[in-house]
């Protein structure tokens, strides 16, 4: 049979398709139609490791032959791995945020403000992205360029990393926001607090970020069961 992923997504067509009916008929007063469907569980984030965030950000950056790209995609992917952006936060930074100090205000889901770090490689990498660019950075107008000077899409840093995941051989779980997940389960196992990780992560509800206890969980059971003599698998 189906899985509960392709079912809800099936009663949802069900259900748009009932209610353009009944417009089309003329029986705009009736209730939408009330179908339960099945219940989908969210899988873990998957992270990539330490050394598979940075060898994705160097790929990108060696791929291009106009290197101002190159140089962009990498600021762009070690700021979502470095400070735990969003990908649209990350592509709404405006000019003025330039050069980058040592934190960030970011404006996130809901208009919620948080002030998140900035690492030293992320600002050089910015800095270089800044002086390679073709194009004026006014501002007001975004940090982060098309090839036609145009606000940069997010399509094309997800282009750009699947290209870096597939020369690493890297699931396609890598994707940009995979960084960002990455982030809070590496920031989790050094000993970040809870709370400190829902701010920094910029969730509304404490339920959001401790799923990456879980994630951490399973990495712990993992490396135990690779480690050590007596679990090994049969």
């Amino acid at each position: 049979g189906i899985g509960n992923a392709s079912t809800a997504r099936e009663l949802s067509a069900l259900k748009s398709f009932i209610t353009f009916a009944r417009e089309q008929s003329g029986d705009v007063d009736a209730s939408p139609p009330r179908l339960r469907g099945p219940r989908i569980k969210k899988g873990l984030p998957r992270p990539v490791t330490p050394d598979d965030a940075s060898n994705i950000a160097d790929l990108v950056s060696g791929e291009q032959n106009e290197n101002w790209i190159g140089a962009r995609d990498r600021a762009v992917l070690l700021l979502l791995y470095g400070s735990g952006l969003r990908i649209s936060e990350a592509l709404s930074l405006k000019g003025r945020d330039a050069p980058l100090g040592d934190i960030l205000q970011i404006t996130g889901k809901g208009g919620k403000q948080r002030i998140v770090p900035v690492l030293p490689v992320c600002r050089e990498a910015v800095g270089k992205y800044c002086t390679k660019c073709p194009w004026p950075l006014e501002s007001d107008q975004a940090l982060f360029r098309g090839v036609k000077g145009g606000p940069l899409n997010q399509g094309m840093v997800q282009k750009a990393m699947a290209r870096a995941r597939r020369a690493l051989g890297l699931p396609e779980t890598a994707t940009p926001h995979a960084l960002r997940h990455s982030f809070a389960t590496h920031l989790l196992g050094a000993g970040v607090d809870l709370r400190s990780l829902q701010e920094l992560l910029g969730h509304a509800s404490l339920g959001s970020t401790q799923i990456y206890t879980k994630v951490d969980a399973a990495a712990m059971l993992e490396n135990y069961r690779d480690a050590h003599p007596r679990a090994k698998r049969k």
